[in-house]
């Protein structure tokens, strides 16, 4: 190999990475899907956004608040765009963490002793939960990251792939809710 073929080859690499993160993470009018009032499927009647059997990192069953808005992330430690998003759902957190209306749930299918070393590594305080059982339908897919913002039972954001979660339009979006609360 020449040292120009080498070059060129690194630089085409570099292009297909920039273009990956491009794609994957900051790709521009990226938002989440923001439902306006009766734009989001109506759930059957019992049917319920709600998850039930989830578990802190210590083992205790915990149950997911129903009367308050609730930002639901699906993630895992092995998941690139998973991580990269995971800074903006700090701040976001760090935001809310003391507002009694609102309630975070970060959730992996991971063990406590593949979570809890990730958590300490990065240096994230936030609520980390394991989940055991299946998606209800409207919270179910294969995809991660996957992060829904519910309030009463309905979706009111829901995005699949990684997102910037502190960005104007969600603190917005949140603050409409809460107003209105």
């Amino acid at each position: 190999m020449t040292g120009s073929f080498k070059k060129l080859l690194l630089a085409g690499l570099i292009i297909v990475a920039a273009l990956a993160v491009y794609f994957a993470f900051l790709k521009p009018g990226d938002s989440p899907q923001i439902a306006s009032e009766g734009e989001m499927p109506q759930l059957e009647e019992d049917t319920s956004v709600y998850l039930s059997a989830l578990n802190d990192l210590k083992g205790n069953q915990v149950s997911m608040a129903q009367d308050k808005l609730i930002f639901v992330n699906v993630w895992a430690t092995w998941c690139g765009p998973c991580n990269m998003e995971m800074p903006g759902i700090q701040k976001l957190y760090d935001k809310y963490k003391d507002h009694e209306k609102v309630a975070f749930y970060i959730i992996s299918d991971e063990d406590a002793e593949t979570v809890n070393p990730f958590i300490a590594r990065k240096g994230y305080n936030l609520p980390f939960f394991q989940y055991a059982g299946p998606y209800p339908p409207a919270l179910d897919g294969n995809a991660i990251p996957r992060t829904y913002i519910i309030y009463n039972g309905k979706i009111l954001a829901q995005e699949i792939g990684a997102s910037k979660w502190d960005r104007p339009e969600i603190i917005e979006l949140i603050e409409k809710q809460l107003a209105q609360i």
